[in-house]
């Protein structure tokens, strides 16, 4: 018997994803009006909402397994390597696309990582092309071509050092999630990600330490922001969408997780009023779609893809 009704289950889903989403554009306000350092903001988000997940661990599920994954030194070191060179970077390059653009393109452009994931297993000839990949990956390629452009090729609608960024994110997104398949076939995604949180942003400490910065500066409204992307925005959003999956089908929740980018591309016009074209809201709709399509797929074209986790298992 699941220990969350569907509505429970829907409720948090719902939620997790709009924290998601709008966790992004406060960042983005962060940045861009209260002059908040991006790389302070990463490392001090990833040590808080890692060291908040091993608490939830800690407290919800097997507690032994919260030192025990260390204790195998292969599994440490796909650790290591996964909290550095998977969750880090991209959470990094996540929010370096907002600092330089805005948190609508950031997590669109993240959300290409599906479709480079088909492209990579079909170049490793891991997958088979078939034609709902055709349309996968024109729908992303159709969808980033309006978003970027706006329909005019004369020129960009969004800087290019931002453009940089939201794709190496998505690049960054693919390779984690295919790096995870090992770590989450044998541990609890909270504890994989509770500890990948606290390796990147430990690892970010020996760059740019979180304590050099002036507190004095911040205001209440500061700090406020902050909670929200911290807590909201990353450790309540990943825990609300593990709980749900007790209640809802992977399929289900990957379904409502179109609205973490529908929630950053409307606060992102609404609240800070950013200029959104036409032809950018079309390739908005393009890459929804493509998110919707690969959710609503009942098979896989790759021997590979049914062991992948849900992208949402990672999120921002």
């Amino acid at each position: 018997m699941n220990k969350l009704s569907r509505r429970t289950g829907f409720v948090l889903v719902t939620m997790g994803a709009t924290f998601w989403g709008v966790g992004g554009t406060v960042a983005q306000k962060l940045f861009q009006q209260y002059d908040i350092d991006v790389n302070w903001l990463v490392t001090t988000r990833l040590l808080i909402s890692g060291f908040l997940l091993l608490i939830v661990h800690f407290f919800t599920k097997d507690r032994s397994q919260i030192l025990g994954v260390w204790k195998n030194k292969k599994v440490a070191f796909q650790l290591i390597t996964f909290g550095l060179l998977g969750m880090l970077a991209v959470q990094y390059t996540y929010m370096a696309s907002i600092n330089h653009g805005n948190a609508a393109v950031a997590t669109l452009l993240q959300y290409l990582a599906p479709a480079m994931i088909i492209i990579y297993l079909i170049l490793r000839k891991q997958a088979v092309l078939t034609r709902q990949d055709v349309i996968t990956v024109s729908l992303a390629l159709i969808g980033c071509f309006f978003l970027l452009t706006n329909g005019s090729i004369s020129g960009l609608s969004v800087p290019t050092v931002a453009i940089i960024w939201g794709v190496l994110s998505g690049v960054s997104l693919a390779f984690y999630t295919l790096y995870a398949v090992p770590l989450l076939a044998k541990y609890d995604s909270l504890l994989i990600v509770g500890w990948a949180m606290l390796i990147g942003g430990l690892g970010l400490s020996f760059i740019h330490p979180p304590w050099q910065i002036d507190l004095s500066t911040f205001t209440l409204e500061t700090y406020g922001y902050l909670f929200f992307v911290i807590i909201f925005g990353t450790m309540i959003a990943f825990w609300f969408y593990i709980e749900s999956l007790q209640s809802l089908a992977p399929k289900e929740t990957s379904l409502l997780g179109t609205l973490e980018p529908l929630a950053a591309v409307f606060t992102t016009v609404v609240w800070l009023q950013e200029p959104f074209g036409m032809f950018q809201w079309v390739g908005t709709v393009c890459i929804i779609g493509m998110i919707v399509l690969l959710a609503l797929n009942k098979k896989s074209s790759s021997k590979t893809k049914k062991h992948l986790p849900s992208k949402k298992a990672f999120q921002n």
